[in-house]
């Protein structure tokens, strides 16, 4: 498919809401690791993010990758497009892509694997596979959608937000939810929105969630609750899917 096809979808995808995929709305340009990101795009239209950990692995959300789907992997140099086909994807494999409809647990979580290792200006990620935060603790969300719900035009800029870890059902081994400290969840605020699936979810200084779903108020999709995929507990499943890639993760605490 030609360049200028792909970047079609993405308007529609961003303008129409097709994708789950959510972006950082109130939040600021720029944010931290932010050579360790790239966009994922699908042949559907789809906007995702994607995280680097190795030269030629990337970690996203798996609704982004998922129904077989041709994937791009995407980002700019001196200015122009770069549209490059991934080598192979890995889907968790208690990933659900009906989980949302059916209130059932997913892990949404894929692995890319690359064909070359992307080029030097990109840093691999660090996982973090400690303590997960509790009610209140600070954390950072990041990625490439809109800052604003359904304008397709603001997509495509590397935002950052500060939020706060809540727990709507309790602290789990799963999901990491988060809010603006401000709203806390119930009132409009800084969050995820159309784009940011597969984006870092920081604490400290690793990724402890991808982002992978938000909540707005009324019939609006962005703006008072952002969900992530806790990292850590998945570990094993990361690790081994990169070994048979001969590849490797970088951890806050080494095994």
């Amino acid at each position: 498919m030609r360049i200028a096809n792909w970047f079609l979808g993405l308007g529609l995808a961003c303008g129409l809401g097709l994708s789950p995929a959510q972006a950082v709305v109130g939040g600021r340009e720029g944010g931290p690791a932010e050579a360790a990101t790239l966009m994922v795009l699908n042949a559907r239209g789809g906007v995702c993010t994607g995280i680097v950990l190795s030269p030629r692995a990337i970690l996203t959300a798996a609704h982004c990758a998922a129904g077989g789907t041709e994937l791009r992997i995407h980002w700019r140099a001196g200015g122009e497009p770069v549209l490059i086909t991934p080598a192979a994807v890995s889907l968790h494999p208690a990933f659900d892509a009906q989980a949302v409809s059916n209130r059932r647990r997913s892990i949404d979580l894929a692995l890319i694997r690359m064909a070359e290792p992307l080029p030097a200006r990109f840093a691999a990620a660090t996982l973090d596979d400690g303590t997960q935060p509790r009610a209140g603790a600070p954390v950072t969300l990041a990625g490439y959608g809109v800052s604003q719900e359904g304008e397709a035009r603001t997509t495509g800029t590397y935002r950052s937000a500060a939020l706060a870890a809540i727990e709507p059902y309790g602290p789990g081994r799963v999901l990491l939810w988060a809010a603006d400290p401000a709203g806390a969840g119930k009132r409009p605020g800084a969050g995820a929105c159309q784009g940011d699936s597969g984006g870092p979810i920081f604490s400290g200084s690793g990724v402890v969630a991808v982002s992978s779903w938000s909540t707005g108020p009324g019939r609006r999709r962005c703006g008072l609750l952002s969900q992530g995929i806790l990292v850590g507990p998945q570990r094993g499943w990361i690790d081994a899917t990169l070994a048979q890639w001969r590849e490797n993760a970088r951890w806050t605490s080494m095994r």
